[in-house]
């Protein structure tokens, strides 16, 4: 699943995570795959499922049917 980096830039300022936000600007691709940018996800210390459940609009079975 992609989305846009800023989707991800503002779901970690809303947790307070200033820090990562910042790094996330610098390291991510303007388009994040779950899939292709794992590894830089999990050095930011997110898991791309989660991802995928708070950003992929719904979450649960909607966010992975809406990947089909």
């Amino acid at each position: 699943m992609q989305f846009d980096k800023t989707q991800i830039i503002d779901m970690l300022k809303s947790q307070g995570d200033h820090d990562k936000a910042q790094q996330a600007d610098q390291e991510l691709p303007q388009q994040v795959d779950t899939e292709r940018d794992s590894g830089m996800l999990e050095k930011l210390g997110l898991n791309p499922a989660d991802l995928m459940s708070k950003l992929g609009g719904g979450g649960g079975l909607g966010g992975m049917l809406g990947g089909r």
